[in-house]
């Protein structure tokens, strides 16, 4: 089958265009940048570029987008350009080219405000069915791109699937006093339980996608590792977050302290990904309790596909508070 990924430079099209070349399948790949995974230099929002990469093409994997790191540095106009502009030209030549499934890299960051609840409330438990309140450009024009393919759906029936992916990202925090407190791969573990994903996973997630969009039409779907915790966890986990961890897997507290890593004292918010592994059938191998078991025999944290791809830069330069803008 021949397929497009979008924003191949970046890490999940990188990753994406991988697999695809070991599968044996035909790639066209694009991104503003140029990169041994590219094959097409140039912006989804020039529609007639769009048009000319689509020929032949069976699936689609939009993964091209400005991100949340860009908010500081890129104007509200070139948000709409990429994240709105850019998916509508996408959609609108898929069509055209008889495309026959759509996959759409959204985010969890769409959700915005409704993730952190008001002090004194229980952790906020995400799932599919909480409405989104963006809170910057970069969430407000993800649910636009989102409504967008659920339109196309709707009303030219192309298949289009919606996956909403928390961090898989190797970059470092961008919250200062998150780096400043603890070591990267312990803040990494300790976001297994409740906001992280890892690149494997994500990949797999897009491929069972590709392969149920038609028979689903259109779906929205969080794209998290499996979380330890049940509803009933989330006022504990507000105020004393390691006494929760500690009794859903015990073995974490002497692999922590055998590294002098710490559990965060509190976690605001857990995203839940039952829909995903039920219509899906989407099975996440990389959770806390996998990880400890991978900490216990040695082994690095991240997969051998996330250690391929690695880090990328979202910015040409470094910053005085780290790799991101202070504004994000």
């Amino acid at each position: 089958m021949k397929v497009l990924v979008t924003g191949s430079a970046g890490h999940l099209g990188e990753a994406l265009v991988r697999t695809f070349q070991r599968l044996g399948d035909e790639v066209v790949s694009i991104d503003i940048l140029n990169s041994p995974f590219t094959s097409h230099v140039g912006s989804i929002t020039d529609r007639s570029f769009v048009q000319g990469c689509l020929e032949d093409v069976k699936a689609v994997f939009h993964t091209a987008t400005l991100h949340k790191p860009h908010v500081a540095t890129h104007s509200l106009q070139d948000f709409i350009d990429t994240n709105i502009t850019g998916t509508l030209n996408l959609l609108q030549e898929s069509v055209a080219a008889g495309v026959e499934r759509f996959v759409f890299t959204s985010t969890t960051s769409v959700f915005g405000d409704a993730l952190v609840p008001p002090a004194g409330e229980p952790a906020a438990w995400i799932t599919e069915e909480v409405t989104p309140v963006p809170k910057n450009i970069y969430g407000v024009t993800k649910t636009a791109a989102e409504n967008l393919c659920q339109l196309f759906y709707r009303n030219q029936r192309l298949p289009c699937i919606v996956l909403r992916t928390s961090r898989f990202f190797l970059e470092i925090d961008d919250n200062k006093g998150v780096r400043d407190a603890y070591e990267d791969d312990n803040v990494k573990a300790n976001e297994y339980l409740f906001r992280r994903v890892d690149l494997e996973d994500v990949v797999s997630a897009h491929l069972l996608a590709a392969e149920r969009a038609p028979a689903l039409g259109f779906g929205t779907y969080i794209i998290s590792a499996t979380t330890p915790f049940l509803p009933d966890d989330t006022v504990t986990l507000r105020s004393a977050a390691p006494q929760v961890v500690g009794r859903l897997v015990p073995d974490y507290e002497a692999e922590y302290g055998r590294r002098g890593w710490w559990m965060f004292p509190e976690i605001d918010r857990v995203y839940v990904n039952e829909k995903a592994r039920t219509e899906l059938g989407w099975q996440p191998k990389y959770d806390f309790r996998y990880l400890i078991e991978r900490l216990k025999a040695g082994e690095d944290l991240r997969s051998p596909l996330a250690r391929q791809v690695g880090s990328k830069k979202y910015h040409p330069k470094t910053f005085s508070e780290g790799p991101y803008p202070v504004e994000c």
